[in-house]
């Protein structure tokens, strides 16, 4: 009786975990670049009543089934959903949306981060920086050591006038009187092993782990992945299963907490036996 009731104590502490997945999916919907989660159930402990054994030597009986009843379910993983999000036109040269695999490398000085977010702008130095400030490398990096960042201009009297961005990650960029700053460096891509093994970091950052493997620069950027300039990839959240996961694990929340009223009930039926 009483291994019922944490039975469903655990489905209600589980389905909990995966409302708040479906939920953080559903706030992020219009959030650029932006990866959804899954939570994955697995059955927890289970015991047994009784144990299997084959026939008899004599041939009298035959073989008998283990019985065993489980104890509730558990988290088995909360994965990440990498797959391609739908690209949204802005007209902005230094939007950038990544077809394919890839994400960009951006650092702060210190750490070393990776994102699908590919809003950039011109700091004051000259260099491409994102929302935060964190500054964009291009593809000479790998494993533990980052690339070199991108600076397009090393004073502050030229100003850049146009950009464009090629889909190997050239940068051609021109100042305010038409003359051509000869950018050399191209914005680079990385990839790794397994990219559901990064670790989220928070801002729409990544970060690699010993699950994902070490940073990869992809050399032939351009072709199986390409940088779409005046382009934005939007989150890949399906609202459409999102709000069907949403009513099912409503659905599993209550049954679960029925099953600890049930229990409770058949407890209080117990009790009134030695009344």
């Amino acid at each position: 009786m009483i291994r019922s009731l944490y039975s469903g104590a655990l489905g209600m502490k589980n389905h909990q975990i995966r409302m708040d997945v479906i939920s953080n999916n559903i706030a992020n919907v219009n959030t650029t670049g932006f990866k959804s989660s899954r939570a994955n159930f697995e059955e927890v402990l289970v015991q047994t009543l009784r144990s299997p054994s084959g026939p008899s030597d004599d041939g009298g009986l035959g073989s008998i089934n283990p019985s065993q009843v489980g104890t509730g379910v558990g988290l088995a993983s909360i994965d990440m959903d990498m797959g391609q999000g739908a690209m949204q036109s802005t007209g902005r040269s230094l939007d950038l949306a990544i077809e394919g695999n890839g994400f960009f490398q951006v650092t702060d000085g210190t750490n070393t981060f990776y994102t699908r977010n590919g809003v950039f702008y011109i700091d004051t130095e000259g260099y491409l920086v994102d929302g935060n400030g964190y500054r964009l490398s291009d593809g000479e990096g790998g494993g533990d050591n980052p690339g070199e960042v991108i600076q397009l201009v090393d004073d502050e009297e030229t100003v850049v006038g146009t950009i464009n961005i090629a889909a190997d990650g050239t940068i051609t960029a021109f100042d305010t009187d038409g003359v051509d700053l000869d950018v050399y460096q191209k914005i680079g891509l990385y990839s790794f092993v397994n990219q559901e093994g990064l670790a989220r970091a928070g801002h729409n950052y990544y970060q690699q782990t010993e699950a994902s493997g070490e940073a990869k620069s992809i050399d032939a950027v351009g072709t199986t992945s390409k940088i779409n300039s005046k382009y934005l990839e939007m989150s890949n959240v399906d609202l459409t299963d999102e709000f069907v996961n949403m009513i099912t694990t409503q659905r599993g929340y209550q049954a679960n907490g029925r099953a600890i009223t049930t229990s409770d009930q058949m407890l209080l039926e117990l009790l009134d036996i030695k009344r």
